[in-house]
């Protein structure tokens, strides 16, 4: 790797030579250099078949070691307010035996059926009009050329923090999935993609979930407590709640940092969408998701030893929630080193910003 630093110029860095500052650099924030050239370990692109299926937690659990060490990648994404389960696996194509040969059991119109009644009887509710009445824009899309993401975009937008609605939305979802069970084959950068839907809130988590021969477990007790959570607070939690899991992280500062290398780690995404462009309406939305994050952060965090995804972190505006917050990652993170890094290549502070100064004041002002 060669990073290119304020203070030194550009330094070349491996794992033989100044392993610790390399391996602080590959997850360095953008706090210790810009990175002009790294070389990497790359493997051929591979054709990959996607298996999914619906699965609810009571099975899950019984499966869910043979899943983690049979499947290649495996993500699960759990629907609030059902108990449905959609798993999805990915492995390479038998070189034997070729792409599996499956006929879905539904076309596309009938998985797409209930969320498309849902929202006809929405529109009818919402806005006291029937859809099968022409609308006054003649260019208004037909509601069997929208994809289901846009749809469900479409339906939150109607009454995205109102529980109830929301439920109704999560129960046509999880019909969609049921629908939706079988095989895709494509290549590997295109079948690990995910189409989540139009702009949204995010928080991820990573904590640790055991070894792949011997799974803690941690990983599915955790989603147990979060839709416990949603319930017993109402939420207006729509799906999905996506787990999946990574291989540990040699990078310190990484959130699945360890120095085990047979240990896992589980990331747990929740989300709140923002299909509205009303300001109003956007206001509302970020306040309750940030009550759901907090509710998160408060009752499972610790418990779990969950760190939120960098990219995910918001900083406290409160000073006492930003001191504690600045503690409780010095508890999982080499803050000091780090922090030794920074003045070592950028004593000027010419790479940092708000986030950093925030998190790992250099000096007591915070």
């Amino acid at each position: 790797m060669k990073l290119v630093t304020p203070a030194k110029g550009t330094i070349e860095l491996s794992k033989e030579k100044d392993p610790e500052l390399f391996y602080l650099a590959r997850c360095g924030l953008g706090g210790l250099g810009v990175v002009a050239e790294v070389t990497i370990q790359c493997v051929e692109r591979q054709e990959l078949v996607e298996h999914t299926t619906v699965s609810n937690l009571k099975d899950l659990k019984k499966n869910h070691k043979k899943m983690l060490s049979e499947n290649k990648h495996v993500k699960y994404l759990y629907i609030p307010y059902t108990d449905t389960v959609v798993v999805v696996t990915c492995n390479p194509v038998s070189k034997w035996r070729g792409p599996p040969k499956f006929k879905p059991k539904h076309t596309t119109d009938e998985a797409m059926q209930d969320i498309r009644e849902l929202y006809k009887e929405s529109l009818k509710k919402y806005r006291a009009r029937d859809i099968t009445t022409k609308s006054s824009d003649s260019n208004e899309p037909n509601i069997n050329d929208f994809s289901f993401t846009e749809l469900r975009d479409k339906l939150l937008s109607l009454d995205p923090l109102n529980k109830d609605h929301v439920m109704k939305v999560n129960h046509a979802e999880a019909e969609f999935w049921r629908k939706s069970e079988g095989y895709r084959v494509g290549w590997s950068d295109d079948i690990l993609g995910f189409d989540c839907g139009g702009q949204q809130w995010v928080s991820e988590t990573c904590f640790p979930a055991g070894t792949l021969s011997k799974p803690s477990m941690k990983d599915l007790e955790y989603i147990e407590e979060l839709k416990k959570l949603i319930e017993t607070n109402e939420l207006p939690a729509p799906a999905p709640i996506e787990q999946r899991w990574t291989a540990r992280s040699q990078s310190p500062m990484s959130p699945a940092s360890s120095s085990a290398e047979d240990d896992i780690f589980s990331w747990v995404g929740i989300i709140m969408y923002l299909p509205t462009m009303d300001a109003r309406q956007r206001k509302e939305i970020t306040e309750e998701f940030f009550h759901y994050r907090h509710l998160t952060q408060s009752q499972l965090w610790d418990k779990y030893s969950a760190y939120e995804h960098w990219a995910k972190i918001e900083v406290p505006k409160d000073k006492e929630e930003l001191e504690a917050l600045q503690a409780r990652l010095k508890t999982r993170f080499p803050v000091d080193a780090y922090n030794k890094a920074r003045r070592e290549l950028d004593p000027n502070r010419i790479l940092s910003n708000n986030i950093l100064e925030k998190l790992f004041p250099l000096s007591d002002n915070v």
